[in-house]
C-alpha cells in the first residue's frame, strides 16, 4: 500500500470526480476510512469543495445507538412538488423522513447545548423525502465505513409543507405512507429506528459545536428513514404522506 499525505482529501477527490464522471467500484486501500473520524474527515473535504453546507442528515440504528451524520450540500435541497431529471438520479433510493429547520444560530462553544436550548432554536419541521444516490457502482459491495464516507448516500432532500406542531410528535403513533406511481408501497405507524428523533437534532447541534462549526439559522436537519430505503426504479412519481403533517411529491 502506497502512503499518501492526506488520505481524506484523496478519497474526497475520487468521490467528487465520481459525481461528474460516474461511479467508482471502491476507494483505494491507501485512502479508505478505518474509523468514523476518517469518515467525517472525508465529508469535510468534500464539503470544502462542494459546499456551502445547508444542513445535515442524521440517523441512528436504534434508540440508544450513537448517531452518524453527513452534510447536505448546496444544490441538494428542493421544495415539494419537484420535477427532477432522471438522468441525474440513477439509484433513486427513497426514504420518508421528518426534517427540522433552525431559526436561531447555535454557535460553537465549550459548553454543551441542552435539549431545551436546541429545541428553542428550531423554527419549523417538514415531511420530507430523502433520495439516496451512490458514487459507488454497488454501495452494498463496499465496507460500511467506505459506504458512510460517500455522504451516507445523500443525493437530495425534498421538503414538504412547514409543520409547526412538531413538539407534539409521538413517533410511535405517527402514520406514514409511501406510494410509487399511486401504488401504495408502505403504510404503518412509527418506524424510525432512532425512536425519539429530536435526540438526533440535539446530538447534531453538539456534534457541530465540538467541531467548531456550530449551526446557523436556516440550516436543515433530516432525521432518518421511517420506511426504509426503497428504490423507485422506473416509477415516475413518488409520494410520501405523513397524515396530519403533510405530503411530499417527487416527479421524474
Amino acid at each position: 500500500m502506497n502512503l499518501i499525505e492526506n488520505p481524506a482529501l484523496a478519497a474526497a477527490e475520487l468521490l467528487i470526480e465520481a459525481r461528474k464522471s460516474g461511479p467508482i467500484n471502491d476507494l483505494p486501500d491507501n485512502c479508505r476510512p478505518i474509523n468514523i473520524d476518517d469518515v467525517y474527515a472525508i465529508h469535510d473535504a468534500v464539503a470544502a469543495k462542494l459546499g456551502p453546507i445547508l444542513g445535515w442528515k442524521v440517523g441512528a440504528k436504534s434508540a440508544t445507538a450513537e448517531p452518524v451524520c453527513a452534510p447536505l450540500l448546496t444544490g441538494t435541497i428542493y421544495t415539494s412538488p419537484v420535477q427532477l431529471d432522471p438522468q441525474k438520479f440513477i439509484m433513486r433510493g427513497m426514504e420518508s423522513e421528518i426534517a427540522f429547520q433552525f431559526l436561531s444560530d447555535l454557535p460553537a462553544r465549550d459548553e454543551q447545548y441542552s435539549e431545551a436550548q436546541v429545541l428553542d432554536a428550531i423554527d419549523t419541521a417538514f415531511p420530507a423525502i430523502e433520495i439516496n444516490e451512490s458514487r459507488y457502482v454497488d454501495p452494498d459491495a463496499v465496507d460500511p465505513l467506505t459506504k458512510l464516507a460517500d455522504n451516507i448516500l445523500n443525493g437530495a432532500l425534498i421538503l414538504g409543507p412547514p409543520w409547526s406542531e412538531w413538539p407534539d410528535l409521538i413517533v410511535a403513533d405517527q402514520p406514514v405512507e409511501m406510494r410509487f406511481d399511486a401504488k401504495l408501497l408502505y403504510s404503518h405507524k412509527g418506524g424510525n429506528n432512532a425512536g425519539n428523533i429530536l435526540r438526533l437534532v440535539v446530538w447534531i447541534a453538539n456534534h457541530m459545536r465540538k467541531k467548531g462549526l456550530g449551526i446557523s439559522a436556516g440550516q436543515v436537519v433530516t432525521t432518518g428513514s421511517w420506511t426504509g430505503l426503497h428504490r423507485a426504479g422506473t416509477a415516475k412519481q413518488i409520494i410520501t404522506s405523513f397524515p396530519g403533517i403533510g405530503d411530499v411529491t417527487v416527479n421524474f
